[in-house]
């Protein structure tokens, strides 16, 4: 709780796209936040935002891909005394093209910002949760975590990782009073694809960050093990799960982005 007695919620990538909307939804159910992101300037727009709706924002900058920043965000959320009773966990980093002409360093931030920073703000977090015997995780993932993606391959591989160790995690906590929820969109209206390296989309019919933040929200709270965002989505997430890998392979080669 925070001095106001509100329950505080800290949303990583909470500059744009679904993190930005996950803070609204928080906001306006009576969360105060913490915001980080690695710009500051829009969060800035959106902690005054939300100061007109009577939450308290307090901005930390942080860039996840960089090693060790995810261990300086804890002890900086630590050092202002604060409690994180929700944790958000959505800054992601994509990249599009064959893995043998892949960027290095991109794949290295990629790994960090989806897989080690998610991970270590997680186990630094999570424990101050079960002691309080109350507390909320949110993983994003993806449907791109439920079969592997040649065009991304990186990329998809790190959000079945989210997808598995939430679902592990989620398990272990039974009975302590603190649950974990992956939510996994599909295509969404983001910057995602042109910071990604590609201006097009996989598919044309894109949900807005708004609605999926409103479809996870709600699945936060019911405490949900994984929500898949959208009848679509959810389609395709058993459909790929179903499907032998020597038919969704082509099929996912096919509809990939290109550079």
């Amino acid at each position: 709780m925070t001095a106001a007695g509100r329950p505080l919620a800290l949303v990583t990538g909470a500059s744009s796209g679904i993190g930005r909307a996950l803070a609204r939804e928080l906001a306006g159910d009576g969360h105060d936040l913490v915001l980080t992101a690695r710009r500051e300037a829009p969060m800035q727009a959106l902690a005054a935002e939300l100061a007109g709706r009577g939450a308290a924002a307090t901005i930390i900058a942080a860039d996840l891909s960089q090693p060790g920043a995810a261990a300086e965000l804890a002890a900086a959320v630590e050092t202002r005394g604060l409690a994180v009773e929700v944790l958000i966990n959505n800054a992601g980093l994509g990249g599009v093209g064959r893995f043998d002409r892949s960027d290095p360093d991109r794949i290295g931030e990629m790994l960090n910002v989806n897989i080690v920073a998610l991970t270590e703000l997680t186990r630094r977090l999570l424990p101050g949760m079960v002691a309080r015997g109350h507390g909320r995780i949110m993983l994003v993932a993806s449907t791109a975590g439920f079969l592997p993606g040649p065009g991304m391959a990186v990329y998809f591989a790190t959000k079945a990782y989210v997808l598995s160790f939430g679902e592990a995690i989620a398990q272990e906590l039974r009975g302590t009073g603190v649950t974990v929820t992956t939510l996994c969109p599909g295509a969404t209206a983001t910057e995602f694809f042109a910071v990604a390296g590609s201006e097009h989309g996989v598919v044309r019919a894109m949900m807005s960050a708004a609605e999926v933040a409103r479809i996870g929200y709600r699945g936060l709270k019911a405490g949900r093990r994984v929500v898949v965002a959208g009848l679509h989505n959810r389609v395709l997430a058993i459909g790929s799960r179903l499907a032998p890998h020597a038919v969704t392979l082509p099929v996912v080669s096919a509809l990939m982005p290109r550079r």
